[in-house]
């Protein structure tokens, strides 16, 4: 069995006794083995693994998507509970992330550096290759082409490098496939470089259908071409559960709710499990 949990999320769902908060983390179960897929903002996302009886002292890997607070901010918390995972990030997840605006910048980077995970022992690598196989059937995707020229990254994302400040064009940014029976189920965290960029490079890549797609999309910055270019593209009848939430944005979702039967709105407490 598979069982692919959204421990946090933006929003809350039917259980009440679970945290929300603006972030995103799931727990990939796959054959008795665990995997984390980001790691919220904080530490509560442990506190909902908990309620819903998920041992993350089990985790083999934690994958985070991008070096963005609200994706990678509970790994500090998460170093109490689970000590034998393999950390698993994109070439550039540690550069310092910022938003600007009207020549303000704000950080949005990660709470930990690479000295501190030498120093608590945490092991971890840069994803080295386009596909990694961490399990049977659960990959980690990067290095996505940009052949969606609509797909263009908000100018207000900048890294700070020694020569100042530059556009960040999200090149750590990776996701996770698995592969099920029913078809692959793709996780998005939010989807910078593009979400048909990703979506397509595991087309190409597997040369299987797309079963699910849960996660982060961006959408919630789409220009209004991009937006039904997206939403034409979760709707063509190909993907049979979309399940996108955290940054895909209200206007996308509700669009998404009206008119794709296929859709659910994947918050806090939500579960995919395919048999």
């Amino acid at each position: 069995m598979i069982r692919i949990t959204t421990l946090i999320e933006n929003t809350s769902g039917e259980h009440l006794g679970l945290k929300h908060e603006h972030g995103l983390s799931f727990c990939i179960e796959a054959n008795g083995r665990k995997i984390l897929f980001d790691a919220g903002q904080s530490g509560s996302f442990i506190e909902n693994a908990a309620q819903l009886r998920i041992d993350l002292a089990e985790l083999e890997f934690v994958v985070l998507s991008h070096g963005h607070y609200d994706h990678s901010g509970g790994l500090r918390a998460l170093h109490a509970v689970g000590k034998h995972f393999e950390l698993v990030v994109g070439k550039g997840f540690f550069n310092d992330k910022y938003a600007e605006r009207n020549g303000g910048y704000e950080f949005l980077g990660n709470n930990f550096t690479q000295e501190y995970l030498k120093e608590n022992k945490i092991r971890y690598g840069e994803l080295a290759t386009s596909v990694r196989e961490l399990i049977p059937g659960v990959f980690v995707l990067g290095d996505f082409p940009r052949t969606n020229a609509d797909e263009t990254i908000n100018p207000r994302f900048k890294l700070l490098t020694a020569d100042g400040f530059v556009p960040d064009s999200f090149t750590d940014e990776i996701m996770l496939v698995v592969d099920t029976p029913k078809g692959l189920v793709a996780l998005l965290g939010c989807s910078h470089p593009g979400m048909r960029n990703m979506l397509d490079a595991v087309r190409l890549r597997f040369k299987k259908p797309l079963y699910a797609v849960l996660g982060g999309t961006h959408l919630v910055e789409a220009v209004e071409d991009g937006m039904q270019a997206s939403l034409d593209y979760l709707m063509d009848g190909s993907i049979q559960v979309i399940g996108v939430s955290h940054c895909t944005g209200q206007g996308a979702m509700t669009m998404l709710g009206n008119s794709a039967a296929r859709y659910f709105h994947n918050r806090t407490g939500s579960a995919l499990i395919i048999d």
